[in-house]
């Protein structure tokens, strides 16, 4: 369950959009490791999936 907080939890930060007391209370539950872990994977996937779309529209 703490793996799906940490996933919410870095797809707001990655919005923006987050009320303060949302990020208090993450930042008191989450391991700040497993934040990061979760962080980077969402980053490559971006970065995969905008290399993906820009392939596509070039064809």
């Amino acid at each position: 369950m703490k793996l799906l907080q940490a996933v919410r939890a870095v797809l707001w930060s990655f919005v923006g959009i987050r009320k303060s007391s949302g990020q208090q209370e993450d930042f008191g539950k989450l391991n700040p490791f497993q934040v990061i872990a979760v962080a980077v994977v969402v980053v490559v996937l971006f970065v995969a999936g905008l290399i993906a779309l820009v392939n596509w529209v070039a064809k």
